[in-house]
């Protein structure tokens, strides 16, 4: 029988090293891997058993904040709600009571919702949740339109597409977190866009937008279409009510290029600021975690202005001198910070107060 041939020894040498070091390496990424999500688990950032203490405690003292625990008598019953982003994970725990009204898919043309961004179903439970969390407004009627892309971009024409479907919904509110996505994509809008929030506005449909979170890197202004005077552009705040250094600022002296007119009040921007640091959402997977920007803060304005419009239902027909009233409710209504006189560029008008922009609706 003819014999095999040997291995010289010190490539078997060799051999064992590569294998030690690939092992070592192995074991090492998976020790990072382990302690990260373990500390996002402890620090409850992330959790697959239902929300954390901290989570919940976390929700609580953004519902104080914004004075949602002197008005919780409300849940936004009988108001139609449109949420334009990247879709929603209808299966997830927390949204089995929703009341999901109709939906639209303007990238996939999908029959049945779906989310492969994750951001729209964040968005969606702050304002629906209806179980490890509870939504400001869980109630309302949702309709929603998938109008960003699973990398969360979007395009100008598309979302224009989408606000125009929410439009022929009839709806009492458009929601667009799409200025200060988390999703770190660039979504930028336009012409068409624009133009669509200004139809909404002529059809009485109030239209809040996210004012953007590039304000530890500013480009000037706030992000479209929180720019246009119709639209209610929200910042962002933490646990504490102090501005979050994410939150965009609003340019409202005007410049020669590219060319902006001074903005007026009530519509200097951004008109509000409400909870934008590491706030409690729900994420596809019946997951919970902790996330930051002015996205979220959009949806607890468009929660506020559901509660309002069920406690008045005449308002819903108040057309555009309703809108333009509104405006001014939350000039009225909103709390300043210390040392504020009149509008900030940074933190608008003041911090949503729900109670308080219910009370001035009817002074």
């Amino acid at each position: 029988m003819e014999e095999l041939p040997s291995i010289p020894d010190a490539e078997i040498d060799v051999d064992f090293d590569f294998i030690k070091k690939l092992t070592t390496v192995a074991v090492s990424i998976l020790f990072v891997v382990f302690g990260y999500y373990t500390w996002q688990i402890i620090s409850g950032d992330l959790s697959w058993n239902g929300p954390s203490n901290l989570v919940l405690e976390q929700e609580e003292d953004f519902k104080s904040l914004i004075q949602y625990d002197e008005v919780d008598n409300f849940s936004g019953s009988g108001v139609d709600v449109c949420i334009v982003d990247s879709g929603i994970d209808a299966t997830h725990r927390d949204l089995e009571e929703m009341n999901l009204a109709d939906w639209s898919d303007f990238i996939g043309s999908s029959t049945e919702p779906y989310d492969d961004n994750d951001h729209g179903t964040m968005m969606a439970g702050i304002l629906v949740a209806d179980g490890g969390l509870s939504g400001i407004a869980m109630d309302v009627n949702l309709y929603v339109a998938k109008a960003l892309a699973a990398n969360g971009s979007g395009d100008d024409a598309t979302v224009a597409q989408a606000i125009d479907w929410c439009i022929s919904k009839d709806v009492d509110i458009i929601s667009l977190s799409l200025g200060g996505a988390t999703s770190g994509a660039s979504v930028i809008f336009g012409d068409d866009v624009e133009s669509a929030v200004d139809s909404a506005y002529d059809q009485g449909i109030v239209v809040v937008a996210a004012a953007g979170n590039d304000g530890s890197n500013d480009d000037g202004d706030v992000a479209s279409p929180g720019t246009v005077d119709t639209v209610i552009c929200v910042g962002g705040v933490d646990a504490n009510g102090n501005l979050w250094s994410g939150s965009s600022i609003g340019d409202n002296d005007g410049r020669i290029w590219p060319i902006l007119l001074p903005r007026n009040s009530p519509n200097e921007k951004p008109e509000v600021v409400a909870p934008a640091e590491s706030v409690p959402v729900i994420i596809p997977g019946d997951s919970w975690i902790m996330a930051s920007g002015t996205s979220a803060a959009t949806v607890f304005v468009t929660g506020a202005i559901a509660i309002l419009f069920e406690a008045y239902p005449e308002l819903m027909d108040g057309g555009t001198d309703m809108l333009d009233n509104l405006k001014q409710w939350i000039v009225d209504s909103s709390k300043t910070s210390d040392g504020q006189d009149g509008h900030d560029d940074h933190y608008g008008y003041g911090l949503l107060q729900i109670n308080g922009l219910l009370e001035a609706s009817q002074a």
